[in-house]
């Protein structure tokens, strides 16, 4: 064969084999190329993602998702896999629920789904099942993840946060062994609520070994400065207070990796928000970050946004303000405010007939509160009262007779608004109408706890009549029926006034804070 034809046979070959070698790069490419979008697609299918972190669409359950719900060893029972669809989507209708975020989360409606361990689960055995708060969150912060819960007073949040907490030191104490400092530390708005908070973190840790100490103002701070050089897993505080242990360098948060704002939303009505950021601040990083609220302003949503990592947020009911549907409203209105005291001996007679069930009487001044105290003890009423002239000690007396029943009745300010989670407190009694609409919806969730059925009964008077409008739109949300006295005051809603600048204030969101200039004395 001639040399030449020798070498155009070999370059040939040559050829050939780079063009075989070329194309199984490209098909190893093009199938590489195709497992990966398939995988893509796969698990954006399972995570039902959203590129919208500001308002995630709502996710949806799949089939899959029972698997993900693990953190730290912690898995939930297989069951939950098996609930139909139709079932997660009743439930979620049933009680107005909705769930934002990149992921979804099988609602845990029965207590045998938990996966909870038997010794924690003591702490519900009172209870038929999870409330919604509870069904709909626990998934999501027993997985590790940072939470965001919008519900209505008396829903059940405390143990919402509570449970998985415990699960967390669990946790921490498996992988880290024992370390110095507290691990959990719950915030909240007063004295009262941080003492419930941690009267039920103590009755569920009780069987886990869990320690816990309840830091607030008004009372000496060397026993709290004990109970936390001691050793505790769970601190409950009121901002203030904390605040002052911190600087003096009797409470150290730096090993806290579950961190809880409860009531943010009172919190920051009340100006603690510069307290809160401070306290964050101090604790670890790598923090799991729960936030409760019953409302979600705008300034709750920037603090979300600040401190907590991509996070899932469950709404039970509307996110504005609603009383809780389990409540029936009755508002009466007086045309002359001085027969307060006669109504109230009336209502009393029809409401507290037994003078053995319990009946929380709410009025707006200090002074009006002993007034009352006095009047109904002149009538053989077992009564106390609660209000800011009271120091800690009698509060905690006041608090305490009332639950046990002792003293069936209690006259309360607003200071107990908020902070009193009793349960079955048959009836509410405004004597006076708050300062606010928001006190009064927060005021008649001290009934109708739990699940339970409640009635508030509301004197309303000319004096009041700036809320008219406010008050009707909430009986109107919970289809209670609007009396036509009340309806002669009008329907118009005041614009929301600052408490610094009044009515002339204007929120302007973001935007960069002005600068102040100051002129030269030319003198």
């Amino acid at each position: 064969m001639p040399a030449a034809e020798i070498i155009h046979k070999k370059e040939k070959k040559q050829k050939k084999d780079k063009k075989d070698k070329s194309e199984s790069k490209h098909s190893e490419k093009k199938e590489k190329k195709e497992k990966k979008e398939k995988k893509r697609k796969h698990q954006d299918t399972a995570d039902n993602t959203t590129t919208d972190d500001k308002e995630p669409k709502k996710a949806k359950s799949t089939a899959d998702d029972s698997a993900d719900i693990v953190s730290n060893g912690y898995s939930v029972h297989p069951s939950l896999a098996e609930l139909p669809q139709s079932d997660i989507d009743a439930f979620y209708k049933k009680h107005v629920i909705e769930v934002n975020g990149d992921k979804s989360y099988r609602p845990i409606m029965e207590f045998s789904q938990s996966g909870l361990p038997a010794q924690m689960l003591k702490a519900v055995k009172s209870f038929k099942a999870p409330t919604p708060i509870q069904a709909s969150t626990w998934p999501i912060s027993l997985s590790g993840r940072d939470l965001i819960g919008i519900a209505e007073t008396g829903s059940g949040k405390t143990l919402a946060f509570t449970m998985p907490a415990l699960v967390h030191i669990q946790a921490k104490r498996q992988a880290e062994g024992s370390k110095k400092g507290p691990t959990v530390l719950v915030v909240a708005p007063t004295r009262e609520l941080a003492m419930q908070s941690q009267e039920q973190a103590e009755a569920a840790g009780k069987e886990c070994g869990v320690t816990t100490v309840c830091i607030y103002g008004g009372v000496p701070k060397d026993a709290q400065k004990r109970a936390i050089r001691s050793g505790v897993d769970i601190i409950v505080a009121t901002p203030g207070r904390l605040i002052d242990l911190i600087e003096e360098g009797a409470c150290d948060i730096s090993s806290v990796s579950y961190l809880v704002l409860d009531e943010a939303d009172r919190m920051l009505d009340i100006g603690f928000e510069d307290a809160i950021r401070n306290i964050i601040s101090k604790t670890r990083k790598d923090r799991q970050t729960l936030m409760f609220s019953a409302t979600w302003p705008e300034s709750v949503r920037k603090l979300a946004n600040d401190f907590l990592r991509n996070p899932m947020r469950v709404t039970i009911g509307s996110p504005d303000l609603s009383a809780s549907q389990n409540i029936t409203q009755i508002v009466e209105v007086l045309d002359d405010p001085r027969q307060k005291e006669r109504k109230l001996t009336e209502l009393l007679a029809k409401y507290h007939k037994s003078r053995k069930n319990r009946v929380l009487v709410f009025v707006l001044y200090k002074k009006e509160a002993t007034r009352i105290e006095s009047y109904l003890q002149r009538q053989g009423f077992r009564v106390v009262a609660i209000h800011g002239d009271k120091n800690q000690q009698q509060r905690t007396q006041a608090l305490s007779q009332f639950k046990d029943g002792s003293f069936p009745l209690m006259i309360a300010t607003d200071v107990a608004a908020r902070g009193l989670d009793i349960p079955d407190v048959e009836y509410v009694l405004n004597v006076t109408f708050p300062l606010t609409i928001e006190d009064y919806v927060h005021r008649i969730g001290r009934t109708g706890r739990g699940g339970k059925k409640g009635i508030a009964h509301t004197i309303f008077t000319a004096h009041d009549k700036s809320h008219s409008g406010e008050l009707i739109n909430v009986l109107k949300q919970a289809n209670m029926p609007v009396p036509d006295e009340l309806l002669k005051f009008g329907g118009t809603v005041k614009k929301k006034e600052h408490s610094a600048y009044g009515a002339f204030y204007k929120d302007l969101g973001d935007a960069p804070k002005a600068t102040k200039i100051v002129f030269d004395n030319d003198d």
